[in-house]
């Protein structure tokens, strides 16, 4: 899957579908796949290497990244850039195409369809010629909480 594409997120236990390797069950990627469960937002491969070495969980950056992007191949979880460009990570409870709504400040995300969205771009490619098409819509901004503390001068 190419980077900032959204993958259709299944879960952990979903079965590996044709054509998709096998990947090895091995501690790192356990430790890994855990952590994801535990957050809600997107998390960038330093982050989450931090977050695990806090724990003192022995995983290398190195083979954070590659967990990461195997998992993101997977379709296990979903991926896409956030404002500075960084591929972040989550596993999301929406399964299927969906979108996001990111926080620039604190990194909440809101899962959201968007059929409006899927029908224009359907209908763009249509009328341009283009088939076997993809996209991807990420949304930026304040979430509630940090509008407020914008607002209130604390932002």
């Amino acid at each position: 899957m190419p980077h900032g594409t959204n993958s259709a997120t299944t879960g952990p236990s979903a079965p590996a579908t044709s054509g998709v390797k096998e990947q090895r069950v091995t501690k790192q990627r356990l430790a890994v796949s855990a952590a994801l469960d535990e957050l809600d937002d997107f998390v960038s491969t330093q982050e989450l290497y931090r977050l695990l070495q806090n724990k003192g969980i022995s995983v290398s950056l190195a083979t954070a990244y590659r967990i990461l992007q195997s998992l993101a191949d997977d379709g296990l979880i979903d991926v896409l850039r956030n404002g500075e460009g960084e591929a972040v990570y989550r596993r999301c409870n929406v399964t299927g195409h969906h979108h996001h709504l990111l926080c620039r400040n604190c990194g909440k995300a809101v899962e959201v369809e968007a059929p409006a969205v899927e029908t224009w771009a359907a209908r763009t490619a249509s009328e341009h010629g283009f088939t076997e098409v993809a996209h991807t819509v990420e949304i930026f901004g304040l979430c509630p909480e940090c509008t407020a503390k914008k607002a209130a001068g604390t932002l």
